[in-house]
């Protein structure tokens, strides 16, 4: 376009006049030069040079209409999937331009009143769109409204493209170039801004196939549940050769998909607490709650792990529920191990003894086996930091200790309901279930391809808690990494 620092591409292109009047004259001048009184030598030449000036005026006219048409018309741009470039050291992004204060200015041009018949669709273009519904369902006419239709270049009145989007963004730089962005760069975030039908999953899908073939490990979480997007990361593994590695988790669809523990894979065990009560409100009085929601899981956690059993959201809803199987089995557990070699006839004795009038409030009701055990705990030197946690949430009184962990039924029976329990709480005893397990460290080493619907359309709030679970899972992976490596070896 012009050099100047001042344009005016939305104007008549008065460049074409002195172009056909530079070819017209070049052409008197070779073909009679007799008319232009120059003798045949120096009309040739003055015929050379008109040419020229023809020429290069002649290209700017075409630039300022090609400007002005593409105003009125937006280019689908299409690209096979084996066609997108792959590179090891670029990302492809696709086709665009680097937006400057000129394309600022140009498309700032185009809102003035006085241009807005080089902006907008000219007559016969609205005529053609009318004409499309008038004829719709007129027997013979209908067939011209088709032919209206069609998008092709032969048709100067085809309708703008179903993808969205507005022509003059793409009009204000016609000489659009394949963009790559360095590989480095995808350590960092990148944000993709846009309505509906705009591209972004296309873009998406851009980015998903090179780095599939590149061999790069791929988690795609996908709150809607897109079915293209699913379709065609299966496609793109299928024909890299990856199918193995590909595991589908989807909310919607659990008889097909993949099983996944949120919380039963953990740097610390503290993570599994916090993984749960980051999901709880915090705000004014419910803040107190959380923390007590908090503590409350973490001992359920602590036991779990110290009986050798992997934490899953099936056991904390029960044991939130009714704290006192566990205790009751983690007492015994301990006691096999450091009690007396008569704490079972101890114990039984004890239990004998109780009498339903003489307990605590808090413990009227209870299991008599249960009480027994926490006395027998309370008369021997033994001290477990995870039986001291265990005996406190024993002692409370139920009604008190239903009210503080209250904020995490709700959570609980989000995720525990329904096939969504199967998925998120797997049962690794199972042979025959067919379905994998799959952890985010297993993927990572494997560089495994993980495609995760959430279905949000359907159930928000489910969507929403398992969203937040396996982001918070992969978190704590990403942070284990972070600090010890894909291997286990400090980076």
């Amino acid at each position: 376009m012009s050099t100047h620092p001042i344009e005016a591409l939305l104007r008549p292109p008065v460049e074409l006049w002195s172009a056909l009047v530079a070819f017209a004259t070049a052409t008197i001048a070779v073909l009679a030069p007799w008319a232009l009184m120059m003798p045949p030598g120096v009309a040739y030449a003055a015929g050379a040079v008109l040419t020229v000036l023809g020429w290069v005026r002649g290209r700017q006219a075409w630039r300022v209409l090609r400007y002005q048409r593409n105003m009125r018309r937006l280019p689908t741009y299409r690209l096979r999937s084996d066609k997108i470039p792959l590179s090891r050291r670029k990302l492809f992004l696709g086709r665009g331009f680097r937006w400057t204060q000129q394309h600022t200015q140009r498309l700032r041009d185009t809102i003035r009143p006085e241009v807005q018949h080089y902006v907008q669709p000219g007559a016969f273009y609205q005529w053609a769109r009318r004409m499309e519904v008038a004829w719709e369902s007129v027997p013979v006419l209908s067939l011209l409204a088709r032919v209206l239709r069609i998008q092709a270049s032969w048709n100067p009145l085809s309708p703008l493209p179903a993808v969205g989007g507005k022509p003059a963004l793409h009009a204000v730089e016609p000489d659009e170039q394949a963009v790559w962005m360095d590989i480095g760069e995808r350590v960092g975030h990148t944000l993709v801004l846009g309505t509906t039908r705009v591209g972004k999953t296309r873009l998406a899908e851009i980015l998903i196939t090179q780095d599939i073939r590149r061999g790069d490990v791929v988690i795609v979480f996908d709150p809607k549940g897109d079915a293209g997007l699913l379709k065609r990361i299966y496609a793109e593994a299928k024909r890299a050769g990856r199918g193995k590695d590909f595991y589908l988790f989807h909310l919607g669809f659990p008889q097909v998909s993949a099983r996944y523990n949120a919380i039963g894979n953990f740097s610390r065990i503290t993570e599994v607490a916090t993984r749960i009560a980051n999901q709880l409100p915090s705000e004014g009085n419910s803040a107190a709650f959380k923390e007590f929601a908090w503590r409350f899981v973490n001992i359920i956690a602590r036991a779990l792990v110290a009986l050798g059993r992997r934490p899953d959201y099936q056991q904390v809803r029960r044991y939130i529920n009714d704290i006192e199987p566990l205790f009751m089995e983690y007492t015994r557990a301990h006691l096999e191990q450091h009690g007396a070699e008569d704490w079972k006839a101890q114990v039984d004795e004890l239990a004998g003894k109780i009498s339903e009038r003489n307990l605590p409030a808090a413990l009227r009701g209870r299991n008599s086996e249960a009480i027994a055990l926490m006395r027998h705990l309370q008369t021997q030197d033994l001290y477990d930091p995870v039986l001291d946690g265990l005996v406190s949430a024993f002692k409370y009184d139920k009604t008190y200790f239903d009210k503080i962990v209250s904020s995490v039924g709700p959570l609980m029976e989000k995720l525990t309901t329904g096939n969504i329990a199967e998925l998120i709480s797997p049962n690794y005893l199972d042979e025959d279930d067919p379905r994998p397990i799959f952890e985010w460290m297993e993927v990572i080493r494997r560089k495994g391809i993980v495609y995760v619907g959430l279905d949000a359309l359907t159930d928000t709030t489910v969507a929403s808690a398992v969203g937040n679970s396996m982001f918070a899972d992969l978190v704590s992976v990403a942070g284990h990494i972070y600090k010890h490596g894909v291997t286990g070896e400090p980076t």
